[in-house]
């Protein structure tokens, strides 16, 4: 299962706004409208969105058009992501050794899509360790296939678990006010035949305290050097009420999300969306005219509510700033 295909210099992205009613593939041949299909969520998750980035960025190679632009431009679509940074500095160190020849770019863009696969099946092949056998394993929004360049992230390490024969079932939190977890996780998770249920956000203490719950895998989008984690808005209840249940908390992601110059989650930029995906669902409006929301897309999750975070290196667990260290010094030598 993808979501993101290179295919004759043109850039296809699986238009998730659309999923799970039909499946509609957008080619792109502009960076510009790559980047408002990251902002509108046309592709999302934060290594999906980094390897889109990557080809768009290949995309203003072969028009011609200012390298130094289309980073800005696409750099600006989502704020919290760091996996779209680290992709157009990567794309940007290949354009300053190649002279900002396409082929050689999009040679990188294509390595950045297969390694990220790879960090995601090795993510799995580690976090299936700590999946118990008969699992009840709640996540929430979408981190799967779509939400990277294939497998998934905290879905991988439902995918390996699976593929390891344990009996697993899943529960899917619904994921106010964009549904990810409603729309996209259910709909992955049927497609490969694994047991999944889909709950309101507001059943997840009703869940745990009934004991339907054992253990709790979601992704990330930033990990700043001491492990707080920013994640999908409502990912911080769901670790408080795991903490108050003694329920397993992990968090998976792969090394590329972990930003060492963010100290803490104070330091993580949170992006606030439009008011509309939550006044409204679909065409319906649920709000009164006049009345203001609060859409934050990102909520942080301090690192003492994380029993372990996996990755594409091995399970790291607390103290998080040290085992960060380590495994960055392991991998720079």
């Amino acid at each position: 299962m993808d979501a993101i295909r290179w295919e004759g210099n043109t850039l296809y992205l699986l238009d998730q706004t659309k999923l799970p009613v039909t499946e509609v593939w957008l080619p792109y041949t502009d960076y510009r409208p790559v980047a408002d299909a990251i902002r509108t969520m046309v592709v999302r998750g934060a290594p999906a969105i980094g390897v889109a980035a990557a080809y768009a960025y290949c995309l203003a190679a072969l028009a011609g058009e200012g390298l130094d632009e289309a980073k800005e431009t696409l750099a600006a679509s989502r704020p919290t992501a760091v996996n779209l940074f680290w992709a157009l500095e990567r794309m940007e160190r290949k354009a300053k050794e190649c002279g900002g020849a396409a082929e050689p770019l999009i040679a990188e863009a294509k390595a950045i899509h297969a390694e990220d696969v790879a960090m995601c099946r090795a993510m799995g092949a580690h976090g299936a360790a700590v999946v118990p056998e008969h699992a009840r394993i709640l996540t929430h929004c979408n981190a799967g296939a779509l939400a990277t360049a294939g497998y998934g992230t905290a879905l991988g390490v439902v995918r390996a678990a699976f593929e390891n024969r344990k009996n697993i079932r899943v529960i899917a939190d619904e994921t106010r006010p964009f549904l990810q977890g409603a729309r996209l996780t259910a709909w992955e998770l049927q497609r490969d035949g694994i047991p999944v249920t889909v709950a309101c956000d507001n059943a997840c203490a009703s869940l745990m305290s009934r004991g339907f719950v054992s253990l709790c895998v979601v992704g990330a989008d930033r990990i700043a050097a001491n492990g707080d984690t920013a994640n999908k808005i409502g990912t911080l209840g769901v670790a408080i009420l795991a903490r108050h249940y003694g329920i397993p908390f992990y968090v998976a992601a792969p090394l590329s999300t972990i930003d060492r110059s963010t100290p803490d989650g104070k330091h993580i930029p949170i992006e606030e969306r439009l008011a509309s995906e939550v006044t409204t669902i679909g065409s319906t409006r649920v709000t009164p005219e006049g009345v203001p929301v609060f859409n934050f897309a990102f909520d942080v999750t301090p690192a003492d509510l994380i029993t372990g975070i996996i990755t594409d290196k091995g399970l790291l667990t607390a103290p998080y700033d040290a085992a960060i260290r380590d495994v960055f010094a392991r991998e720079e030598q």
